[in-house]
């Protein structure tokens, strides 16, 4: 199939490959999350076996929820993702709500990215922090401008820096088994420490924060319509993408724990830093904050490409919008990415992101889990789709995963009231501005 070089306004161009979508799976993943959160888990575990089996079924979870999202994918080879297969099952409302969650969460785990990353400047360069949100705003609108170019060029940039990212990560982990420091830190007879509370309370806490680093699993799905062959290429894309990421995250935590005792390693904030000091002394921890620079900018550049399209393909059905169905010569959807980003923006100005990012994990699952319901269903109700690669071990690997995001959100309302109330709230007001919207849509 040749891509064509022109295109409509509303229409996406089929430009992608299997290339982008391993890398934008990476991209779309690997942020900071396994470079900071190894220390919270440790603490809230207090044993490294407990921790890497942590990191390892979340893994399987991710692993086995993309194997029935590539039915979805190549059944529904549409822009959105989520939104796309809860409104083909389960119709205009559910998909709506599904749509926008999808939206809000991601973006403000992007204006999340881009405030985390003007830390990191700061940190490299003292007298900028004062301007850490303008620096964060500055990040935004200069991917914004990048991107606008068009698909071709964002999708050759997520390749490099996913590139990069991967192999700065494999060279961490390398660095960790290789060198010894000239003064070794003492470990203890078991490597263990007590934690505080429940192991219960602990492993809920624990599970929240690795969904939250895995959440990007499914990223190429939201690519399909652009993609110049899904049927194939989403399978290849997903598969070694998600089996890279996993192996990364569970390579990086062992690389942790081989050089730093669980004692140090739970009072890091940044144990990734804290293990190279061990290795080259105090200055080389500067290494680590371009590697989590790196990290950042492939993520945020795989959020500016599809989470506009999320918000052109609710606007597409008429569930938004018409003016967000526009995309430029480039095959980029810049109305629904000039909103995005302003909602971003709004959100660092505010302050509010840091607040919204603790309720993303609650958003994220209830996508998965609208997803494997959506399966189910279309199964039973649309048995005349076509299908080209089938959910492996369906219906009961669909049906297991289904109630363990269920599980992972009871368990999220649990541990965290406050947030979840926030996620809940939204969901009982998104009704009054669905029917606005669709009111507005036939005026």
């Amino acid at each position: 199939m040749t891509p064509p070089e022109t295109n409509r306004p509303s229409q996406l161009l089929r430009l992608l490959g299997v290339g982008f979508g391993v890398a934008v799976t990476i991209g779309g993943t690997i942020g900071t999350g396994i470079l900071r959160r190894p220390g919270t888990i440790a603490q809230e575990l207090g044993q490294p076996s407990l921790a890497l089996l942590v990191w390892a079924l979340v893994g399987v979870y991710a692993l086995i929820g993309s194997l029935q999202v590539i039915e979805l994918g190549t059944m529904i080879p549409k822009a959105g993702a989520w939104y796309v297969f809860a409104r083909r099952a389960f119709g205009d409302y559910v998909g709506f709500v599904i749509g926008i969650s999808s939206w809000l969460g991601s973006i403000a785990a992007m204006a999340f990215g881009a405030a985390v990353m003007g830390e990191y400047i700061a940190l490299l360069m003292p007298p900028l922090t004062a301007y850490i949100k303008a620096i964060a705003i500055g990040i935004l609108l200069a991917f914004t401008a990048f991107h606008l170019i068009g698909v071709r060029l964002a999708s050759r940039a997520q390749e490099v820096m996913s590139f990069i990212k991967a192999v700065g990560l494999l060279a961490f982990v390398v660095i960790c088994f290789t060198y010894t420091p000239d003064e070794p830190l003492q470990f203890s007879g078991d490597n263990t420490i007590p934690i505080e509370g429940s192991l219960l309370v602990g492993i809920l806490a624990a599970l929240q924060s690795v969904f939250y680093t895995y959440d990007g699993w499914h990223t190429a799905a939201y690519f399909t319509e652009e993609d110049i062959n899904p049927n194939k290429n989403l399978p290849r894309s997903m598969m070694i993408g998600v089996l890279l990421i996993i192996g990364i995250y569970l390579l990086v935590n062992l690389a942790l724990f081989h050089v730093l005792p669980i004692e140090q390693l739970a009072k890091s904030k940044l144990p990734a830093a804290d293990a190279v000091q061990v290795l080259f002394g105090p200055a080389s921890a500067k290494v680590v904050t371009l590697l989590l620079m790196i990290s950042i900018m492939g993520i945020i550049n795989a959020q500016i490409m599809f989470n506009p399209r999320v918000l052109f393909a609710i606007s597409r059905d008429g569930l938004f919008a018409k003016a967000f169905t526009r995309v430029n010569t480039g095959g980029t959807p810049a109305p629904a990415m000039f909103l995005t980003v302003a909602m971003s923006i709004l959100m660092i100005v505010t302050g509010t992101y840091s607040k919204l990012s603790d309720v993303a994990s609650f958003f994220f699952v209830l996508c998965y889990a609208a997803a494997f319901a959506s399966l189910i269903r279309l199964r039973k109700t649309a048995p005349e789709l076509p299908r080209p690669v089938l959910a492996w071990g369906y219906p009961l690997t669909t049906w297991l995963m289904l109630l363990a995001s269920l599980a992972f959100l009871v368990g999220v309302i649990y541990s965290d009231l406050y947030s979840s109330a926030y996620a809940v709230g939204f969901i009982i007001l998104s009704y009054p501005l669905f029917l606005l919207v669709k009111r507005l849509n036939r005026v």
